[in-house]
């Protein structure tokens, strides 16, 4: 009797078992194919804390309520007082606001990878006010006639820093099409600018490189889905291709980070996807992902080893700061400022690149070129010399900076044909022969000065030998 009871037992636990296992794989996937904004992995997230976590300002529902950053809330609601108020009746533009983002409240739900543990009527608070502050803070940008006298950021050169480095974090978006459909229910009269022209405006001093890219360009893009997006595809704009507006669906944006991740993808250059067995797999992919050649990468030398091996750095004009080209033992890299925002910026797309589905790894591979030629202060110099580099930092810090950017990143290398023929250039003879003599005795003022006297000497017994044979 006590065995039937005890296999009865058994048979019920695995009936219970088996329900709860069914009930588990019942559930929808894990996340929305419509998810564009991400909690950077655990495994990025440990090399640099800091570069990920807004300093005061909260943007959307992932860091919304953190302690330090509740201050800022009343500086939103002023923004947001201040841009509905020059859009006609107070209460009525503000329930215009409401039902808008309340019609399209799911849809931006689903751009969190995260589940978002607020109520929808939560949900499209935080979007309204978050929403609404970003726009008019743009337009103050552009348009100095909207800023008060003691406006709480304009007034305050702390606040621009904050912003500059909170706005561009991946945690910290707001999906794009919120953005749009805020922008165009409060848009005056005078707003000749769309919503992507001021938001570049906003970030001109934050961009990775020199020059904001044309505007005709620029009104082009699409498939934007946040700020990173947005900045990503600005860092890389290109101005050398065949096409100079390429076809990308400006309405199907998601947020800023999408945004500048498309115009980085603008890229002339065209890459080949390879295998390797690495245990970092690089290679090297298309824009359309095709072809597959299976082969090794390797690393390009450093700088300084480059410029001994007769390598000459030459200052390119392309747009795109992925565009670097060798041709005839010039290497041409388009030029960027390295500042204190530069490591937030970059580790915050690499992060993008990594959790985003079928994203290819431009800027990951970008940042390991860069690591390669960038290994002390004295490679940062020679990048500045040629004016490539615009450093605002400790050299030493720079080059510290490049070579931990990529540090646990999963990326298919782009420049395995480019690192192929540097590294084949400066293995032909001569090459050879320069940088070993560059190395060996004109490594410093002393050792040239002593390699002159060793020369002036051998010379000098040369003219006394062929003297006293002639005599």
């Amino acid at each position: 009797m006590a065995v039937n009871e005890e296999r009865d037992s058994v048979r019920i636990d695995i009936e219970r078992l088996e329900s709860s296992i069914k009930d588990m794989m019942s559930h929808d996937s894990l996340t929305s194919p419509k998810c564009c904004i991400f909690k950077t992995p655990a495994i990025l997230y440990r090399h640099n804390e800091k570069a990920f976590i807004p300093n005061a300002f909260s943007i959307g529902p992932l860091h919304h309520g953190c302690p330090n950053l509740k201050a800022t809330e009343k500086i939103k609601a002023k923004y947001l007082q201040g841009l509905i108020s020059r859009s006609g009746s107070l209460d009525t533009i503000l329930k215009t606001l409401i039902s808008s983002i309340m019609e399209v409240e799911k849809d931006a739900r689903e751009c969190y990878a995260d589940a978002i543990d607020y109520s929808p009527e939560e949900l499209v608070k935080i979007l309204v006010i978050d929403g609404c502050f970003l726009i008019e803070l743009f337009l103050k940008k552009t348009y100095l006639s909207l800023r008060e006298e003691h406006d709480p950021i304009f007034s305050k050169s702390y606040m621009r820093q904050f912003l500059s480095h909170d706005l561009i974090l991946l945690e910290n978006q707001l999906p794009w099409m919120v953005l749009e459909i805020l922008f165009d229910l409060t848009k005056d009269s005078y707003d000749e600018n769309p919503l992507i022209i001021l938001a570049m405006n906003f970030f001109d001093d934050t961009y990775l490189s020199y020059r904001m890219p044309p505007s005709n360009q620029v009104i082009n893009i699409e498939d934007i889905e946040h700020f990173v997006d947005l900045f990503r595809k600005l860092s890389t704009l290109s101005s050398t291709d065949s096409h100079p507006v390429q076809s990308i669906n400006f309405e199907c944006i998601k947020h800023f980070v999408d945004l500048f991740r498309k115009l980085s993808t603008l890229s002339s250059t065209l890459f080949r996807k390879v295998k390797t067995s690495s245990n970092i797999l690089l290679g090297i992919s298309t824009i359309e992902e095709s072809q597959e050649t299976p082969c090794g990468w390797e690393f390009v030398p450093s700088a300084t080893s480059l410029v001994e091996s007769g390598v000459k750095f030459k200052r390119s004009t392309s747009q795109s700061i992925l565009d670097v080209k060798f041709n005839d033992g010039v290497l041409e890299i388009p030029p960027f400022q390295i500042h204190e925002v530069t490591e937030t910026v970059f580790r915050n797309l690499i992060s993008y690149e990594q959790c985003h589905s079928y994203r290819c790894d431009r800027i990951t591979s970008y940042a390991i070129l860069l690591a390669s030629l960038i290994n002390t202060a004295k490679d940062v110099d020679i990048l500045c010399d040629n004016k490539i580099i615009d450093n605002w930092l400790n050299p030493d810090d720079a080059a510290q900076l490049f070579n931990k950017l990529y540090l646990d990143a999963y990326v298919y290398y782009r420049y395995t044909d480019l690192s192929r023929q540097v590294n084949s250039f400066c293995q032909r003879r001569w090459p050879r022969w320069r940088r070993a003599l560059v190395r060996n005795y004109f490594n410093t003022p002393w050792a040239i000065l002593s390699t002159l006297a060793a020369v002036i000497l051998l010379i000098l017994t040369l003219v006394q030998t062929v003297y006293a044979v002639k005599k």
